[in-house]
């Protein structure tokens, strides 16, 4: 069974997100937009870290294939 919704209980989405934003303006109220810019800024921060791990990781895949492709050209010359 696939629950959605506020905590699985069945109410339907829509209504869970309009309770989030009311609880989210009854808690920041005027201060909500300086709360926002924050969290986009923290979620563009995140994306870059993921792009620069995801790029030392291909480096480093790059750089084995191409030491193993070495390594096998090394092995046919000798054969």
């Amino acid at each position: 069974m696939i629950y959605s919704g506020l905590f699985a209980i069945g109410i339907p989405m829509p209504v869970t997100v309009a309770i989030f934003a009311i609880v989210a303006f009854l808690l920041f109220g005027n201060r909500l937009p300086s709360v926002m810019r924050s969290l986009g800024r923290s979620v563009v921060e995140f994306k870059k870290g993921v792009a620069g791990v995801e790029e030392e990781i291909d480096d480093v895949v790059r750089s084995v294939d191409e030491k193993a492709k070495s390594e096998m050209k090394t092995e046919a010359k000798e054969a």
